[in-house]
């Protein structure tokens, strides 16, 4: 999804001419960690509640507090995972959208964002789950691809992560099926260690659930 089409219009924005407690305000009204500020159409930067607390008193104009504005901005043409990075980053509960011009365009919230990266990472369709560590060697995409598809399965969608201490690399795979004890079974056949599966119950607990049952109906 674009960056335009995620945009939120109606968060308020702070003038500098505005009070710490009005911002503190608002904040407090629209549930949100920080406002922008604008000179008109002009973004300055945002302000967050921690600064506004700190102010001297609560009638003092954000104007006085402009050096402890985050200036940093996202860009309308940007990808909607660079505002995920800066409320990341800052700590921030919206990304601020600004034009080439620098011009104010609105705001993107974390829930949209929580919202849209559900459907980017496939978390919003039901499937299983199967997670790999490897050496980062070891990656190959076109025989993980096979493995899954081998099992008439679908990879919905992969992600990547490397371990800060030992470089080990963690790949996740979204499936397009809940039975996945197959593709477990030939994932470990080819050597890859599978850390964390998660899907239907499959054949195996089947078997053990219906020998389960048998033996609590001989014990009556």
């Amino acid at each position: 999804m674009l960056i335009p089409e995620l945009i939120n219009h109606t968060l308020p924005r702070l003038k500098l001419q505005d009070t710490a407690s009005k911002a503190l305000q608002l904040l407090s009204d629209f549930r949100v960690s920080h406002l922008p500020v604008v000179n008109e159409d002009d973004y300055l930067g945002l302000i967050g509640e921690n600064e506004l607390l700190d102010a001297e008193h609560d009638q003092v104009l954000i104007e006085a507090l402009q050096h402890d504005f985050i200036a940093a901005r996202i860009y309308e043409n940007s990808h909607f995972l660079s505002a995920v990075n800066f409320c990341n980053q800052y700590e921030s509960t919206l990304a601020p959208i600004v034009s080439a011009e620098q011009k104010y365009l609105g705001a993107i919230t974390v829930p949209d964002l929580l919202r849209v990266l559900g459907d980017f990472s496939g978390a919003n369709s039901l499937g299983g789950i199967i997670v790999i560590q490897m050496e980062r060697t070891q990656f190959g995409l076109s025989e993980i691809s096979r493995i899954v598809e081998s099992n008439d399965a679908t990879l919905l969608h992969l992600n990547t992560t490397v371990h800060p201490v030992t470089g080990l690399l963690t790949v996740t795979l979204h499936l397009n099926k809940r039975e996945i004890n197959a593709i477990v079974a030939t994932f470990a056949r080819y050597d890859y260690e599978v850390i964390y599966q998660y899907g239907e119950s499959g054949y195996d607990d089947d078997m053990r659930d219906n020998y389960r049952h048998l033996m609590n109906y001989l014990d009556i």
